[in-house]
């Protein structure tokens, strides 16, 4: 069976953690961020766990990672 490609926008994005969970980056960090608070940007530059419905889709995506 030939490779399957790694999608690049994805391998970017998405890491898989020890135990399998898919790990992303928050949104909301990158522009207009005078009208956020310090503790609401503080959080958002910690990384969270992508949701359920969502994981088998990235997993296909990034299959060798």
């Amino acid at each position: 069976m030939p490779k399957i490609k790694t999608h690049s926008g994805a391998k970017k994005r998405f890491k898989l953690s020890k135990t399998g969970k898919v790990v992303r980056a928050h949104a909301n960090k990158s522009h207009i961020l005078n009208k956020k608070t310090t503790k609401r940007k503080r959080g958002l530059r910690k990384t969270t766990v992508a949701d359920k419905t969502n994981v088998m889709a990235v997993k296909k995506l990034i299959p060798y990672k």
